[in-house]
């Protein structure tokens, strides 16, 4: 199965009031707007599912929905750039492998977990980029989820909208993803990460330093996890920790290493190996932003790369080449892939004061189609006019 696009991005959102005028012409009725954003992941990846750490931040790129109830069994979903309506019965959903299965997934899952869905009419606009391994479904997923419970005058703590959106895309989309993508967009706090315990479901917030910034740096290779790489990889983690007699991966510590691997096959030897050292890499990299020691994140960051590269074999040549150029560049305390992999963005860490300079240079030297600085955001919520 190929995974559905999502909605095509612009750059920014329309402004609200342009927004509750598009949906009142096509409709006919006054929504009320919600959004969502996107993420990045400093470091901690392809944890979430072995129950390790993880270093999210929800970040300034959203995904926003207006809804309105439309008194049917139907919702009419729109989406900026994707032409014509999609028509959705509530009564009979099914996946079929378009962006709206994740406007579907949700429903469902919805509707699963007992709240009644009325049928609606949604019009989307996203600005997360596609593919780029910043969550552009996770945002999409968090944003219907807000729009269709407040339809149906209900509401949910973050932890819960983000269970509902991992559960849409794991049984209804069929990627079978962790939660770290849903729990950012939907728990986000401005102006810093979340230091996130997969195995808990629990997150303290870290504060980002004033003089950090993030670069996002697209290799312009897309990614289509469905299709079974990714999936591979969960199962080599799986795998490893039913010959270790352990139920997440993550519960091997890195002292007990050393005695792990000779007892697994190389592929799944591999992939602990990786996930193990990643969440211990999340530890340290919590204690470097409590310091302030770019160098020492950065650092962390580089070999993040370098172990998803070998053991998680995850990257691809475009996204080493881009990362390594992000790494020589003034200005850049360390840089790697991004998200699920097999393509999509590499995140750089610089110093806020060169940063402008320093994500110039890397688009001009590596040819990058898109490049932003991202600023860590609050997480999903209702728009308020």
């Amino acid at each position: 199965m190929t995974a559905p696009a999502d909605p095509t991005p612009g750059t920014t959102l329309a402004p609200p009031a342009q927004a509750l005028d598009a949906f009142r012409a096509r409709f006919g009725a006054a929504p009320r707007l919600f959004q969502a954003p996107g993420r990045i992941n400093i470091i901690g990846e392809h944890t979430d599912y072995c129950g390790g750490l993880a270093m999210p931040a929800a970040i300034d790129r959203w995904c926003r929905v207006a809804a309105a109830a439309n008194g049917s069994r139907r919702l009419t979903v729109m989406a900026k750039g994707f032409g014509d309506a999609v028509d959705l019965d509530l009564d009979a959903l099914t996946p079929n492998g378009a962006w709206s299965d994740y406007v579907a997934g949700v429903a469902k899952v919805l509707m699963d977990a007992g709240v009644a869905v009325p049928g609606a009419d949604l019009m989307i606009e996203s600005t997360v980029p596609i593919g780029a391994g910043v969550s552009s479904s996770a945002a999409i997923e968090v944003a219907t989820a807000h729009a269709l419970l407040a339809l149906a005058g209900r509401s949910a703590d973050g932890l819960s909208i983000a269970r509902w959106g991992q559960k849409a895309e794991n049984d209804f989309v069929g990627m079978p993803c962790g939660i770290m993508d849903q729990y950012a967009s939907a728990n986000g706090v401005e102006g810093a990460a979340l230091m996130l315990d997969c195995a808990h479901l629990t997150s303290t917030v870290a504060p980002l330093p004033a003089n950090a910034s993030f670069l996002l740096v697209d290799s312009g290779v897309r990614h289509a996890h469905v299709d079974g790489a990714y999936r591979d990889r969960r199962v080599d983690c799986e795998a490893a920790a039913k010959i270790l007699g352990v139920g997440l991966l993550a519960e091997v510590s890195e002292n007990d290493l050393s005695a792990a691997l000779p007892r697994l096959p190389p592929g799944p030897a591999k992939r602990c190996r990786h996930v193990v050292t990643e969440t211990a890499r999340v530890r340290r990299a919590a204690d470097a932003l409590a310091r302030g020691d770019l160098a020492g994140l950065g650092e962390l960051m580089n070999q993040s790369h370098a172990s998803l590269r070998n053991d998680m074999e995850v990257s691809v040549p475009e996204v080493d080449q881009l990362a390594q150029i992000a790494r020589d560049t003034p200005g850049v305390f360390g840089a790697r892939m991004m998200g699920g992999g097999f393509g999509g963005c590499i995140i750089a860490l610089a110093d806020q004061g060169q940063a402008d300079v320093a994500q110039a240079a890397i688009v001009e030297r590596y040819g990058a189609p898109t490049a932003f600085i991202c600023r860590a955001v609050a997480g999903a919520g209702e728009v308020m006019l």
